[in-house]
């Protein structure tokens, strides 16, 4: 049996916030995708509120893409302390970085939810802006490390 990537990283060791590059993997064809780990929160220690969560599901995958070319998908974790972000290419961390903090800071400016209605999203009234906000604030105030360890 295939390992799973993410069940392979002591949780227990990690320090959020935090951006890692958890693989590259190539194509038949030869072409290339980066998958991220994009930590917000502490694992085993804290979890996003589902409202927040999904708003800032819409409003990162919205504005990630005007910040970064290739974005395929932005996934939230199923523990509720960040997203997997992949991206075509063997993308750099650094990049990476500067495209989630800048993205977030223009959250910090949002209005609406992107996609806040029952024809584009299946769950379109669990749903917080403010909540969502208030994850940026703080994950933007602690930084976002390369490093996983702190």
């Amino acid at each position: 049996m295939e390992k799973v990537e993410s069940f392979e990283l002591d949780h227990t060791l990690v320090k959020a916030p935090y951006i890692r590059k958890c693989c590259v993997q190539q194509g038949e064809k030869g072409d290339f995708i980066t998958k991220y780990d994009v930590r917000f929160l502490q694992p085993n220690v804290e979890s996003f509120g589902t409202a927040a969560m999904h708003g800032l599901e819409h409003l990162l995958a919205h504005e990630l893409r005007n910040n970064i070319n290739g974005v395929i998908d932005l996934s939230p974790m199923g523990c509720r302390t960040g997203f997997y972000v992949t991206i075509w290419g063997d993308v750099e961390p650094a990049i990476v970085k500067e495209a989630i903090e800048k993205s977030l800071k223009a959250i910090l400016d949002a209005t609406e939810i992107p996609a806040a209605n029952a024809i584009q999203c299946g769950n379109y009234k669990d749903l917080s802006l403010f909540g969502a906000k208030e994850y940026v604030k703080d994950a933007l105030e602690k930084g976002f490390s390369l490093n996983i360890y702190g």
